[in-house]
Order: structure tokens, then C-alpha cells, then sequence
């Protein structure tokens, strides 16, 4: 679920995974691996990454997050 809503989530603030992980400190590769579900993000990461996405962490790990729509992630490849 975290990748789906990570993906839906950054798509939805219109940000691409470039611009996601320049104002996350993150690298862009691990955005990608995140939201193909190569690794599992840390506490840390899942944090950064709901500030600057504007939600509560916990809405990344839920199964369907208010106000967004489930995504695919092969669809943005």
C-alpha cells in the first residue's frame, strides 16, 4: 500500500520523483525503488516524505488515503 499511495499522492501534488526527492532530501532512484516496492522505506523517510506531501504519515500507509485515487504504478513508467 505505502508504494501505491506514494506514487498516488505525488501525482496528485503534481510533483515528479525528481522534484519529490530534491524537497525530501532523498535520492530520485529511491523514490522510484519506493514506489516499485524494491525497498521498504525507514520511519525517517515515510516522515520526510509526508511533509513534503502534506499528509500525515500514517495516510501512506493506509489502504485507500482520503482524497486520492489508487493508482497503478506500472502507469507511470
Amino acid at each position: 500500500m505505502f508504494a501505491r499511495n506514494l506514487k498516488a499522492l505525488r501525482l496528485a501534488k503534481g510533483l515528479s520523483q525528481e522534484e519529490l526527492a530534491h524537497l525530501a532530501d532523498i535520492d530520485r532512484t529511491y523514490i522510484s525503488s519506493l514506489e516499485r516496492c524494491v525497498y521498504n522505506a525507514s520511519i525517517d523517510v515515510v516522515q520526510r516524505l509526508a511533509s513534503v506531501l502534506g499528509v500525515e504519515a500514517s495516510d501512506l500507509l493506509l489502504r485507500r488515503p482520503t482524497g486520492t485515487t489508487e493508482i497503478d504504478p506500472e502507469d507511470d513508467k
